[in-house]
């Protein structure tokens, strides 16, 4: 497996976390039992952080299928090159960076890693065409 499969993988993984987190929140707020119930009456979070959970999750979903049909597509037609491999791994770390700055709140720093993010995956659809 290559090395942009990797983080792909990798990123799938971290997709996988960013649906337990806010989940996890709430079970904590509301207890065990509305957890595992049917949740048919859903209280309304004091806690911020579970919204901010939700919202960055939101926006990797945003994102994910361009970075994986990008990933696809450099591996299928062997157009992986130094490019594709920075690319892969500035969008792989910039999200995971990205969940604890939104988790605290923390202004321009989370807006900048985004944007690390979105240049990662320019940086692979760049390697598609040269």
């Amino acid at each position: 497996m290559t090395t942009e499969l990797i983080y792909l993988t990798a990123t799938l993984i971290l997709a996988l976390v960013q649906v337990v987190a806010p989940a996890a929140v709430k079970d904590l707020e509301f207890g065990l039992a509305w957890g595992v119930g049917a949740r048919d009456h859903t209280p309304v979070s004091k806690n911020p952080v579970v919204g901010r959970l939700e919202r960055a999750k939101a926006n990797l979903y945003e994102t994910l299928p361009l970075f994986i049909g990008a990933v696809l597509i450099a591996h299928v037609t062997g157009a992986e090159s130094a490019l594709t491999l920075w690319g892969a791994a500035l969008y792989f770390w910039a999200r995971v960076a990205y969940i604890p700055l939104y988790a605290f709140g923390v202004p321009y720093v989370r807006s900048l890693v985004w944007m690390v993010s979105l240049a990662g995956l320019i940086l692979i659809l760049v390697a598609l065409f040269i």
